[in-house]
């Protein structure tokens, strides 16, 4: 029934014109055109029954549209409906209610056979007023409120319209005895395990599952299509209601409730020799995760539940790129008839107030459908309980459903009671069919309740009381339910009762166990080995950062002559390819810089990019305009001028190196986004350890739009999960007039998020002491610098986040180009730069000022102008976490402080921004200023609540005396 419906629809593939009228950035690597479908449409007979019954057709149409509005949906009855919905009643549409038996042709109005083909009949078909009635009453007014007559495709409207009343997902194939019985199981052992914590560790706040049981068997029924499928992987994202529950199921997720009882008395979640020097300090009881292979009538399927924040929803756009990511080599290798969401699957579960409440999910369902974005559709449940924390939803709000969010992208919604588990099974079921056919968003809205507070400790009755009074007085999900099935003969009071003890049994025996548990490296969730603490699965080639075998700073030089030819490569355009004026000179431009006039900025990240995809790297770069760049710097991407066709010259043009197979360039424009964005970037760099991804604010100061993502996930996820990350940052920075929104990523608020050591000396024991600081943040002066950066990202054999404060001013700056001589085999980035107008001169300098940043240029500027260059040293530090101690004494040693000289800290920031805040301290201990005797001082702008002036005047005021006044004094 339904695999016919599957395999007899037709499938038309629509011109890319009638897609979009501006399609050319889909075209580029990345994008794989999705199936267009078209429902076999009317036959003439059909199209004159629906003139001639239109009466007939208005009252299906309303029905199909308004019947959710009376659908049982409900377990508490506690929803505001009409007592009436007027749109159900076929007395207003003229037809003969007053004469049930009287007939009308239903042919073309209502769908009767599951047969797509064989419904195009042009035989006429009969029912009577009582027939149709009790057959759309069946099929929308009953415990799954159906929601998809809103969406723009006529395609997925006949499909739904089709798929429920031809009866193609019939009720009776979830009332087969050992289906209801695996469901039992799966309820009775929810409702043991919630009362045994209960009993054990009363003051525990277990967030469990007490009246959202059929969360369980709304899982099982997806995971059990998804298997039934071919899909390989499934990926889970969920916040904390009810995740203890579906950890420890033996039947799910199978987390060992031997660990979980460890977790809870305050032991750790990882093994004791991840603790201490390697930095892991670990997360809460409700963030735990689990891996599980599960096995459906011999097909297997890995299911992840991913770590997720307290911060509701934010885990979602990370779910999205880590799903993705798993089908990079589709994008590849794979014919185009294969599609994303064959073999990976996205699972997001969410609460009914955090789904209407938090912006992420308006961002997230955004990307769903985008080119560079869409990893083949979502399967969204929301567990609703009707309130949130302790708001009622009418004061949540403003919609009728929480769901109602998901119609921004045209999702189809089904509502279903959480009381009746065969029916959230069903509607799982459906819900997997339309995903898997139109590779596309769906919500099902598990409508249940919440026998406790927030937590348990919670009192709710404080502020509802009567939705608690009517939970007080029901029995349990899973006690109702069982009281069916012992009406039904399908299990008996005894068999109930074993099912109960059983899992109870179990409990006990994990709990027992618990004074002989140790958590250990070879446990499945483990994602380091006990082999010099190497990396599991994917990440076996990575090893964890303060393993002795870490190569923290690997040689990132290129053979000239190879990074000539990579460097034309980039800018190669196609015979006949007509490219923009500017363009065209940007290309003359790059081929000058090749032969010696100067690397800039953008063509020194060519060269990494090239460098590294010749090498077998794939790159990913993401965020608003970044084929072009925001400053119309990079060009990457090529366009057309007569067709807007378009060409990445990287992912054509590229030579390999040594015949290592050609990585690919996917230049991801993304919707103007980003907290999800930058999660979906973050997620891929989960999955993928060997692919450079690269999120591109287009100011710096943007990022606070994403500092969700950044605290709970960037900052912190290698502390709390053991996840390394490789993901880019690229933030352009610097105080250059254009007011406090477009000057500042915000280099304090970074910092300040890096657990960077104090001093040299209180770090760890560990020899590479800089392997415990969660993620590096640098200001780089050149374009070798970057270049080198990008490349070291990749060339290490362990991953870090890395934040850059990115050029603008400097990206076509003469003085801050680079030769390529910088680029050559024996080169690195250079934490700290020395001055090279006083290299072997430095005593003769009377101050030094030590600086980060595009500052440096116009502090040279004016030195040269006062003709100080033999008075005044200009030091660099271009990597500010870790802070560089010994890199910054070894120049500075350099300059025999001892005698009287002078060290200023120089900025542009206000005081209380940019680099000071971190590095005033640090200079402090650096070990030849403590012995020299030498105070750093503070030369900036004073504090200010904005990061720059936004009046024209007083920021040159302010710029004017900052760089002159650098130089008083001398």
């Amino acid at each position: 029934m339904v695999s016919s419906l599957l395999r007899t629809t037709t499938t038309k593939r629509l011109s890319p014109s009638l897609l979009r009228s501006r399609g050319y950035h889909d075209e580029s690597f990345g994008y794989r055109k999705p199936p267009t479908f078209a429902f076999p449409d009317y036959t003439e007979a059909q199209l004159q029954n629906r003139h001639t019954n239109a009466a007939l057709l208005r009252y299906v149409d309303s029905v199909r549209t308004h019947a959710h509005r009376a659908a049982r949906i409900d377990p508490l009855d506690l929803i505001h409906r009409e007592s009436e919905v007027a749109a159900l009643n076929p007395g207003r549409y003229g037809l003969p209610v007053s004469d049930p038996g009287a007939k009308l042709n239903v042919n073309g109005i209502i769908w009767t056979n599951p047969e797509v083909e064989e419904q195009r009949s042009s035989e006429e078909e009969w029912m009577s007023m009582e027939e149709i009635n009790r057959r759309l009453r069946e099929v929308y007014v009953g415990r799954i409120g159906y929601e998809y007559m809103h969406s723009p495709s006529k395609t997925e409207r006949l499909w739904f319209s089709h798929l429920l009343e031809s009866n193609s997902v019939p009720a009776s194939a979830f009332q087969a005895p050992e289906l209801r019985k695996r469901i039992h199981g799966l309820l009775a052992r929810s409702e043991v395990f919630d009362n045994f914590l209960q009993l054990k560790f009363p003051n525990l706040k277990r967030y469990g599952l007490e009246g959202g049981e059929s969360m369980l068997p709304a899982l099982d029924s997806l995971f059990s299509s998804a298997a039934r499928a071919g899909l390989s992987n499934i990926i889970v994202a969920m916040p904390h209601r009810g995740r203890l529950n579906l950890l420890t199921d033996p039947e799910l997720l199978k987390y060992d409730s031997t660990a979980l009882f460890y977790k809870i008395k305050g032991g750790s979640e990882w093994p004791e020799e991840l603790i201490g020097e390697a930095g892991v300090e670990g997360d809460v009881l409700s963030h735990l995760i689990s891996s599980a292979h599960l096995n459906y009538h011999s097909n297997s399927i890995k299911v992840s539940l991913l770590p997720n924040p307290s911060h509701l929803e934010a885990v979602n756009a990370v779910a999205l790129g880590k799903t993705r990511a798993k089908q990079y080599s589709l994008l590849r290798t794979s014919p185009e008839t294969c599609q994303l969401g064959d073999k990976v699957m996205c699972v997001q579960l969410h609460g009914d107030a955090s789904f209407t409440g938090q912006g992420v999910v308006m961002e997230s369902l955004g990307l769903s459908g985008l080119p560079h974005y869409t990893s083949g559709g979502t399967v969204h449940l929301v567990v609703d309980n009707n309130i949130g924390y302790t708001t009622p939803i009418a004061q949540a709000r403003s919609s009728q459903y929480c769901s109602d969010v998901g119609k921004m992208i045209g999702a189809p919604v089904l509502h279903v009671n959480g009381d009746y588990p065969e029916d959230v099974a069903r509607a799982l079921h459906t819900a997997f069919l339309y995903r898997q056919f139109f590779r596309k968003d769906i919500i099902v809205d598990l409508l249940v309740y919440r026998r406790w507070g927030h937590n348990e400790l919670d009192v709710p009755n404080f502020t509802s009381p009567l939705m608690y009074e009517k939970i007080a007085e029901r029995k349990s999900v899973p006690r109702i339910f069982e009281e069916r099935l012992i009406t039904d003969e399908v299990m008996t009071e005894q068999e109930i009762d074993s099912v109960r003890k059983t899992y109870r049994a179990h409990l006990d025996s994990a709990l027992a166990a618990l004074p002989e548990h140790k958590p250990s490296l070879s446990s499945p969730t483990s994602p380091v080995s006990s082999t010099n603490l190497e990396m599991k699965s994917s990440w076996s080639s990575i090893t964890w950062p303060t393993s002795s075998s870490a190569l923290p700073d690997p040689d990132t030089g290129v053979d000239l002559d190879t990074l000539r030819e990579l460097g034309k490569a980039s800018v190669k355009v196609p015979e006949g390819f007509v490219v923009h004026d500017k363009v065209g000179r940007f290309v003359k431009a790059r081929l000058g810089a090749l032969e010696g006039k100067g690397v800039d900025w953008a063509t020194a990240e060519a060269l990494a990019f090239a460098s590294l995809m010749s090498e077998g790297t794939d790159v990913r770069i993401s965020g608003q305009d970044v084929g072009r760049g925001t400053f119309s710097q990079r060009h990457a991407m090529l366009v057309d001028q007569r067709t807007e066709g378009v060409v990445v010259p990287l992912n054509e043009f590229l030579p390999s190196s040594g015949g290592a197979k050609v990585g690919k360039l996917e230049l991801a424009n993304s919707s103007l986004s980003e907290m999800a964005v930058l999660g979906f970037e973050y997620g891929i760099s989960w999955e993928r350890p060997d692919l450079l991804p690269i999120w591109e604010a287009q100011f710096g100061d943007f990022f606070n739009g994403a500092q969700i993502i950044i605290d709970t996930f960037v900052a912190s996820a290698e502390t709390k999960w053991l996840k390394q990350s490789g993901i880019t940052l690229l933030l352009p920075h610097g105080l250059d007039g254009a007011g406090p929104e477009h000057s500042s990523c915000r280099l304090e608020r970074w910092l300040q998020l890096t657990n960077d050591r104090f001093s040299p000396s209180s770090s760890s024991s560990n020899a590479n002491a800089e392997s415990t600081i969660n993620m590096h943040v640098v200001f780089p002066t050149t374009p070798a610098q970057f270049f080198h950066l990008l490349r070291r990202q990749m060339k290490r054999n362990y991953r870090k986040p890395l934040i850059v404060a990115g050029p603008k001013a400097l990206l076509r700056l003469p003085a801050a180009a680079s030769s390529l001589e910088e680029f050559e085999p024996g080169t690195k980035f250079q934490p700290v730069l020395p001055d090279p107008s006083l290299v072997g001169k430095e005593k003769e300098a009377k101050r030094v000022l030590l600086v980060s940043g595009k500052i440096y240029y116009d502090l040279v500027k004016e030195r040269k102008e006062k003709g100080l260059e033999g008075k005044v040293g200009i030091v660099r530090v271009e990597e500010l976490s870790p802070f560089p101690f010994r890199e910054l004494g070894d120049v500075l040693n350099k300059y025999d402080l001892g005698s009287g000289k002078e060290v200023w800290w120089v900025q542009e920031e206000p005081r209380n921004q940019g680099a000071w805040p971190h590095v005033q301290e640090r200079l402090g201990n650096v070990e030849v200023l403590v012995e020299s005797g030498v105070q750093v001082k503070y030369w900036g702008r004073k504090e200010s609540a904005l990061p720059a002036p936004g009046i024209g005047r007083l920021y040159k005021e302010q710029q004017e005396r900052v760089v002159k006044g650098a130089f008083e004094r001398l």
